[in-house]
């Protein structure tokens, strides 16, 4: 039986898992997709309870994840000073949630903030970790 999300043709099931499928589509989104596919695609990835909104603690909690996998715990502002900068900068009407519209338009305007989500998926390091164990084998 088909979900009504896979009946739109979006890639993701709501189940909080994703096939290989879904992870291949993902991929190829980031790695080739437009910018404005890009950040859509962002925007789902960090709207954690599927709320159409994005409020502060999943956007702590996903900084906090990104500097964990990524091992950037020594940056300038802690994970709460970052939440707080991009709400401060981005949610527009004040209302303690990023809509879609305000996660675009911030995002295109907001280096930092850009810069963060694009070391959200970047699997350089995980790849060249898998790659140093095959030759030390």
């Amino acid at each position: 039986m088909e979900s009504v999300s896979q009946k739109k043709g979006d890639i993701w099931r709501k189940d909080g898992y994703i096939d290989f499928m879904e992870y291949v589509a993902a991929l190829s989104l980031v790695m080739r997709g437009k910018m404005e596919h890009k950040l859509r695609w962002y925007f789902r990835l960090y709207d954690v309870d599927g709320n159409g909104c994005i409020d502060r603690h999943e956007l702590l909690n996903i900084i906090k994840a990104i500097r964990a996998i990524n091992g950037s715990e020594s940056q300038e502002l802690s994970p709460e000073e970052f939440t707080n900068r991009v709400f401060d900068r981005i949610d527009v009407n004040g209302d303690g949630e990023l809509s879609l519209e305000e996660f675009v338009a911030g995002a295109r305007s907001d280096e930092d903030f850009m810069e963060v989500m694009m070391k959200s998926l970047d699997l350089s390091h995980i790849v060249a970790m898998i790659h140093n164990r095959r030759h030390s084998v």
